[in-house]
């Protein structure tokens, strides 16, 4: 049986703030965060304030030795770099620091491969992680002969080498062609899910914000509200991108009114560009909402960029000019007032169940807006068209006539131009 060697990850973290980045402690943070995530345990960190990043190393040269004397001071054995960096600068920093490297985007492509559970997630990661790759075939090489020992032997391994660089380029590029077709199907089965909510116009309200915002605590405290939540709860935990799979969970409430509810990825700043590429399909869900619920986590400091990171992700997928409701999560540790509710605002306490009957009254206002309170005679022959309306529309009153079923009732104005015949008043 092979021996499996189970190698403690102690890393130190690089990070070039440029132009005095107000927000690059939080990100370095942030880092740290995300690379303990992944079990890494991380033993320093080194930061530089610059104009602009070094084309060949990233920092500058003259800080190489200083990681360098740190990395082997602190036993470590990576070097977590806080930005995407460019194939080049993989090869020189492994080089000169004689170390594994890798960057932000790998750290967070790494940390979605553990966190994916379904099908379409895990091709959604591989896809981002073999986009990543492909460009840094070369630095990867030698990083994978750094850690077995290299190949030794001068000139005639090279031919060898350019052979199975490009046999690499070619089996990725094939990968890349077969998961884009498979997630192709699954983009056309859910556009026809899609279909068929429109038609039946269920209105669709989906769950943004950042990761560890608590927006599945939200999800998951609207479905016990309505008495829901029997095996329907999702995944909920205090971690870096808990949820990645899009949990779509129908809403009814007491009046015969029900709507979708879907709770999508969380965002974190920084997300590498392939990653929100591949993931396209399931940030769609929000693209189809009739209203966004934006969850912050109040109790950051950070919130407000988080707000921004949040929302400039939503523009990169083209999710804009949808009406939202900005729901200020976490309240009690913030030490702010709650529930509290502000236009389009409210101030909420997810975990202790406080505010969520306000944010649910929030919802049914903007979702439920287009609905007309009228009456309607129905012939008796027409019983279907009553009982239809039994179990869609909120009846206020029934009365028998001598022509037909007089019904008092609210109903949403698909349903009212379907029966406007029948409209008495």
């Amino acid at each position: 049986m092979k021996e499996v060697e189970v190698l403690i990850e102690r890393g130190i973290l690089v990070g070039v703030n440029l132009q005095k980045d107000e927000h690059f402690d939080y990100s370095m943070e942030e880092l740290a965060n995300l690379a303990e995530a992944l079990n890494v345990e991380v033993v320093g960190k080194v930061t530089q304030n610059l104009e602009r990043v070094t084309p060949s190393h990233y920092v500058g040269t003259g800080k190489i030795d200083e990681i360098k004397a740190f990395y082997e001071e602190a036993d470590a054995n990576i070097v977590i770099f806080n930005d995407e960096l460019s194939p080049s600068q993989i090869r020189n920093l492994e080089r000169d620091l004689d170390c594994k490297v890798i960057d932000r985007t790998m750290l967070i492509l790494d940390i979605f491969s553990r966190r994916a559970k379904t099908r379409e997630a895990q091709l959604q990661v591989e896809l981002a992680q073999l986009q990543y790759m492909l460009p840094r075939l070369v630095g990867l090489h030698a990083s994978l002969s750094r850690q077995g020992g290299g190949t030794g032997g001068g000139f005639k391994n090279r031919g060898a080498g350019e052979t199975k660089l490009e046999l690499d380029r070619r089996k990725i590029e094939d990968q890349i062609t077969k998961i884009k077709k498979e997630l192709e199907a699954v983009k056309e089965q859910r556009e026809t899910q899609r279909k068929q909510r429109r038609k039946n116009a269920v209105p669709v309200v989906s769950i943004v914000g950042y990761t560890n915002a608590g927006k599945s605590t939200i999800m998951n405290q609207l479905l016990a509200k309505i008495g829901q939540d029997d095996g329907k709860q999702v995944f909920e935990k205090d971690m870096l991108f808990a949820t990645l799979e899009t949990s779509v969970r129908n809403i009814e409430l007491e009046d015969n009114k029900s709507f979708l509810l879907t709770d999508t990825v969380g965002f974190v700043s920084k997300l590498p560009h392939h990653l929100v590429k591949a993931f396209r399909s399931t940030l769609e869900e929000a693209r189809e909402a009739d209203l966004l619920l934006h969850v912050v986590d109040v109790s950051n400091e950070e919130f407000r960029f988080m707000m921004d990171v949040t929302n400039d992700t939503l523009k990169a997928i083209d999710v804009e000019n949808i009406p939202t409701i900005y729901v200020y999560n976490k309240s009690d540790l913030a030490n702010l007032e709650y529930p509290l509710i502000s236009g389009d605002n409210i101030w909420i306490a997810a975990k202790e169940g406080v505010g969520l009957d306000e944010l649910l009254q929030m919802i049914r206002k903007q979702i439920f807006s287009d609905y007309v309170t009228c009456q309607m005679l129905i012939p008796y022959e027409q019983g279907a068209i009553v009982s239809y309306l039994n179990e869609q529309a909120t009846i206020l009153e029934t009365v028998y006539e001598e022509q037909g079923t007089l019904l008092t009732l609210e109903l949403k104005q698909a349903d009212y131009n379907k029966y406007e015949k029948y409209v008495v008043k």
